[in-house]
């Protein structure tokens, strides 16, 4: 074997994770550091008294498609633990429930057979693109959504999806994002036996299996060079390392980083967008989407909140996809947004968001009473979704920085694809077989 690495991660994230799973498998030395006391980061789930599963913090869910995370799991031998169940998925339009599949559902929709017909072929072409996607980022969504879909179907359906998802940034946003979103869909959709939290927890015990050394309450608090080497900072300690692989945020990664700023690619990093999420989460004691929906997207008509028909973007049931005896009888809805990190919604407590979403849990079900509900939860993320601009290929940072043996793998990183525990898993193991593979420099 070539010399063996010592190599240090920043996050222990599916991506962190994933690469761990690479290098001990390859005989290197894997030591990750996670600032929280689980494993998981975005994806980490909760559990309340009384459940035999954990819930998500923020909503999530696997597709056909998902290669990449489904053979990490055929490796560490839990694929048979995925379940593939296909729950309804719908709209809100009009005061009326749609289907949102790109199937014969869509003839209900509320639309004209020549707005129908727009769509559909639309959707048909952006399924059975395969490569030069390039092309579509050359344009935002708005315009080419205006233009082939037809100004009908997207102020009526995709428009206010953008909003919700963006906010004021919406129209910045290009096509290629939107067409990777569509590209990779499926109507079944994945969850682990157990929740997602099993999940990282199986794949946690797979790596540490295999050697590797997960420091959990251990933020990082700075990223250096010394004599050639990368170091890190953990609670004050210097520790050494062959390479380091950081899967922190632009921001973070910029201050634990200060060699990088000023660098052009410290620019480039400086220069990405992203935006925050949250989620409300709520524990009913009884059903609030009693048609079967799982997912109900809510129309955005405005990025300012109090001036949009809905306050939020996403009311997922989720005990409509997974069995509430799952947890404890409980009905667990999620009421769920995307926002600029300067919202208010960053800032409001759990409680006060409440008040403002109760409304529309009202409009959306007319029996809605505040005693139906049980316990809440409030989850924010100020990194949760980047926003990809025009060229955006051509302002991505690659994953080695222009410091010696130090390298960086984000979410905004996977670009066109969206982010998610798939594209993770897939950068991850991408990250480090650069690491493996690049020279190591003569001591």
């Amino acid at each position: 074997m070539a010399q063996q690495l010592k190599v240090g991660i920043v996050g222990a994230g599916v991506a962190g994770m994933a690469a761990a799973w690479d290098l001990t498998r390859a005989g290197h030395e894997a030591h990750l550091f996670e600032a929280e006391g689980n494993v998981g980061g975005l994806a980490a789930g909760f559990r309340d008294e009384g459940w035999d599963w954990s819930m998500e913090k923020f909503y999530h869910h696997w597709f056909e498609t998902d290669q990449d995370i489904l053979r990490l799991l055929d490796e560490i031998g839990q694929r048979d633990k995925v379940l593939f169940p296909r729950p309804k998925t719908s709209y809100w339009i009009d005061g009326q429930v749609y289907r949102s599949e790109m199937n014969a559902s869509m003839l209900r929709l509320p639309l004209s057979l020549l707005a129908l017909f727009r769509m559909g072929l639309a959707g048909v072409y952006l399924k059975f693109i395969t490569q030069d996607w390039q092309a579509l980022e050359r344009e935002s969504a708005d315009v080419w959504m205006r233009r082939y879909m037809g100004e009908e179907a997207y102020n009526r359906l995709w428009r206010p999806l953008l909003i919700g998802k963006f906010a004021d940034r919406y129209t910045e946003v290009n096509m290629a994002w939107l067409w990777a979103r569509i590209k990779t869909r499926s109507l079944r959709l994945g969850i682990y036996q157990g929740g997602f939290q099993a999940f990282l927890e199986a794949l946690a015990q797979a790596i540490t299996a295999k050697g590797a050394h997960i420091h959990l309450n251990s933020p990082v608090q700075g990223v250096s060079l010394e004599g050639g080497k990368p170091q890190l900072i953990i609670n004050g300690e210097t520790r050494t390392f062959d390479r380091i692989i950081s899967t922190a945020s632009p921001s973070l990664m910029l201050r634990l980083t200060p060699a990088l700023a000023g660098t052009p690619y410290g620019q480039q990093m400086a220069a990405l967008k992203s935006i925050g999420a949250l989620c409300l989460v709520l524990a009913l004691k009884q059903s609030l989407l009693t048609d079967g929906t799982y997912w109900l997207n809510l129309p955005a008509t405005s990025p300012d909140k109090r001036s949009s028909q809905f306050p939020f973007l996403a009311l997922v049931e989720h005990t409509n996809f997974m069995d509430k005896a799952h947890y404890g009888g409980d009905v667990l809805v999620y009421c769920g947004d995307y926002v600029p990190v300067e919202h208010e919604y960053m800032r409001m407590s759990a409680e006060e968001l409440l008040e403002r979403f109760m409304p529309a849990l009202v409009k959306v079900n007319p029996g809605f009473k505040r005693e139906w509900i049980r316990k809440a939860w409030l989850w924010r993320a100020p990194y949760a979704q980047p926003v990809p601009g025009i060229n955006h290929s051509q302002h991505v940072p690659p994953l080695a920085t222009p410091l010696p043996g130090v390298f960086w793998a984000s979410m905004s990183q996977v670009y066109p694809w969206d982010r998610g525990t798939n594209f993770a898993v897939e950068i991850g193991r991408r990250v480090a077989g650069l690491a493996m593979n690049q020279a190591i420099p003569e001591s």
